[in-house]
């Protein structure tokens, strides 16, 4: 007996302003929006904020974007630089916070002594070695900056993306990003310096 046929027809992904547009009518569908961003989004709090503070923001972004669900702008389809726009807002009420961990971070972390060669070697192309110069730096780069540094190395969101989460010309992007990356090299310095 031969199978049932089956469907052919290319499965259609649900954009992100549908099910926005859908939750307008039914609110369980912002559900699946939840269900497809608060991951990426709960990793980028946690890249810049501690973990508990970090499952508040992730909480408070879809919280915040479920209440204020029907001024999203259903021309866009993704719904992905509104969210982390949302965090990123969240995350600079946390802006004190932010700065002082990572001038704590800065001073408390210090290359262990390392008495043999093989760990020189090691402790050389490990990252952590750089981590007290970088927590400086980015202590140091004004919330703006920082908050466009880090969606793009962190979020890793487009230019575009970053001007529509931060609600900024996309040139302004460019040279915030710029600046940012000039202060950090500033700041960090040559690798071999941090050994």
């Amino acid at each position: 007996m031969p199978a049932p046929p089956q469907d052919s027809a290319p499965r259609v992904e649900v954009t992100d302003a549908c099910l926005i547009e859908e939750s307008w009518r039914h609110p369980e569908r912002f559900g699946a929006l939840f269900d497809r961003y608060f991951d990426a989004i709960h990793r980028y709090a946690r890249l810049r904020l501690e973990e508990s503070a970090a499952d508040d923001i992730a909480a408070e972004t879809f919280l915040r974007a479920f209440r204020v669900r029907e001024r999203y702008d259903i021309a866009r389809p993704s719904a992905r630089a509104w969210l982390y726009g949302i965090a990123s807002n969240l995350i600079a009420d946390h802006a004190r916070a932010e700065a002082r961990r990572y001038r704590a971070l800065a001073r408390s972390v210090q290359p262990a002594q390392v008495a043999g060669h093989d760990e020189r070697v090691a402790q050389r192309v490990s990252a952590a070695v750089m981590q007290p110069r970088l927590a400086a730096g980015l202590a140091r780069l004004s919330p703006g900056d920082r908050d466009v540094l880090l969606l793009v190395a962190c979020g890793q969101l487009s230019y575009g993306e970053v001007a529509d989460a931060l609600g900024i010309p996309a040139g302004t992007v460019g040279s915030r990003l710029n600046r940012a990356r000039r202060k950090l090299r500033k700041h960090i310095g040559p690798y071999e310096e941090a050994l």
